[in-house]
C-alpha cells in the first residue's frame, strides 16, 4: 500500500470510532454531577425570585396572607415543572 492509502484508511477508522461514540454516548460520574447541577438551579432560581418578589409585593400590596410563601411555592412548583422537562428531554428515548 502507499502512503495516500494509509491515509486513506486511518481517516476512515478514525470516522467510524467517532460515529460509534455518537451513536452510543457513555456518561461519567462529571455529567451526573452536571445534571445534578441544572436540575439543582432550575428549582432554586425561581424559588429564590418567588422570596424576593414576595417581599417587594409585601410591601407595596399587604394582604391578609404572605406573599413571600406563596411564591416561595409558585417558585417551587415552576422550578419542578422546568427541571422535569429537562430531564424529560435528555432522558434516553
Amino acid at each position: 500500500m502507499n502512503k495516500k492509502d494509509d491515509t486513506s484508511e486511518a481517516i476512515r477508522r478514525r470516522a467510524e470510532r467517532m460515529q460509534q461514540t455518537r451513536n452510543q454516548p457513555t456518561y461519567s460520574p462529571l455529567s451526573g454531577l452536571g445534571v445534578f447541577g441544572v436540575i439543582g438551579w432550575s428549582i432554586a432560581i425561581p424559588t429564590v425570585a418567588g422570596a424576593f418578589l414576595g417581599a417587594w409585593l409585601n410591601r407595596v400590596a399587604p394582604q391578609s396572607f404572605s406573599w413571600p410563601i406563596a411564591l416561595i411555592l409558585g417558585g417551587v412548583v415552576v422550578g419542578a415543572m422546568v427541571a422535569w422537562s429537562w430531564i424529560d428531554k435528555t432522558r434516553d428515548k
